[in-house]
């Protein structure tokens, strides 16, 4: 709508009139639901007063109390409940700690739920689909969830919810997309998309892990994660691809011809770099998964996605949350090493591998 008004340059009201109105065209700029997140810069060096420590292994604290969010499993893997504070020991720098509070479900978790929209995954959103509301609907009362598509675009379609409703409606919205930014996606997750002070931070993603090579290195995105505290757990895909590349490259490579070999060998190449990125990439899934404490999942078929997401969300609500004060009170930024065991040696431990102090 236009609005046409005399202006006069010594008039008090006309000057004032001319500011409402262009303030009010301001406000009047929408942002889209689906968000495009644009790459940070990269995050500046570590103190370099630490050279043993590999500055990609640490994460950030910003308060006098730790907090670790603990998985245990028992030998054959499954988890273990039922532990006391006694059950655990924590070492900071080789210096045991001592424990100032312990529970099982006391801390909420923010769940940041990423699919790879590209082609080797853009076939099966519904089953993607289906498995996300399943894993909201074994979340507690008190967590929250957001969703993030990831393709040559790095899109945030559902901000923080505990609305499973809401979940539905952005997942209608992801769309299939070219290329895989998965490292600046795991970079920006970690680092746009925050929780609450006081709650976990995982992160779930469905991928492959291939990388396009468009954007941030992996070293970077595992750097993001453990300074964001987040615990990332990965499905991906690799062995589906992989059997289906693997039963392709064997189909060409039984042909009796040599004529036929010979037309098909851009093929088999393609497929052989195809099954070392695969390779490559799960080396990488499984570096970043350990490191901050989460899991990786290989499930052989898109039609066990339900099961491992539902896996993943009662891992979630059964973890331990450790918290205590640590005996080195010096705030200078510098990197601790945290160790975390139970008195069972049978047992196996899951936490992050260390953290910063605060500056000030």
């Amino acid at each position: 709508m236009l609005v046409h008004f005399i202006y006069h340059p010594t008039s008090v009201l006309c000057r004032t009139l001319l500011v409402l109105l262009l303030l009010l065209g301001a406000s009047c700029l929408q942002v889209s639901n689906a968000q495009e997140v644009k790459p940070a810069p990269s995050p500046s060096p570590a103190n370099k007063a630490d050279e043993e420590v590999d500055p990609d292994d640490v994460i950030s604290v910003n308060t006098a109390e730790v907090l670790l969010p603990v998985t245990v499993r028992n030998a054959n893997g499954q988890l273990v409940e039922g532990l006391t504070r006694n059950d655990f020991r924590i070492f900071e720098d080789g210096a045991q700690q001592t424990l100032s509070d312990l529970s099982l479900r006391q801390v909420p978790v923010d769940v940041v739920l990423m699919v790879d929209a590209s082609s080797s995954v853009a076939d099966n959103v519904d089953d993607f689909g289906r498995a996300a509301i399943g894993f909201a609907s074994h979340l507690a009362s008190d967590d929250r969830i957001s969703l993030i598509q990831f393709d040559d675009r790095i899109l945030l379609l559902q901000d923080w919810t505990r609305s499973i409703v809401q979940l539905r409606r952005a997942l209608k919205r992801i769309a299939p997309g070219m290329f895989t930014r998965f490292h600046d996606a795991v970079l920006l997750a970690s680092r746009d998309q925050l929780p609450r002070g006081s709650a976990r931070h995982a992160m779930i993603v469905l991928t492959d892990g291939i990388d396009s090579g468009r954007g941030s290195p992996f070293q970077v995105a595992l750097r993001a994660a453990l300074q964001s505290q987040t615990a990332v757990y990965v499905i991906s895909n690799t062995q589906i691809e992989r059997a289906k590349k693997e039963q392709e490259l064997a189909t060409l490579l039984d042909s009796s011809s040599d004529s036929a070999l010979k037309f098909n060998e851009l093929r088999i190449q393609d497929l052989r770099m195809g099954l070392e990125a695969l390779d490559a990439s799960e080396r990488n899934l499984t570096e970043l998964t350990a490191a901050t404490g989460g899991k990786l999942y290989r499930p052989k078929s898109f039609g066990d996605l339900e099961a491992v997401y539902q896996e993943v969300a009662n891992e979630l609500r059964h973890q331990y949350a450790l918290y205590y004060s640590p005996s080195n009170k010096k705030r200078d930024g510098q990197f601790r090493r945290v160790q975390v065991e139970t008195v069972s040696p049978a047992n196996k431990v899951s936490a992050r591998v260390g953290y910063y102090a605060p500056v000030r």
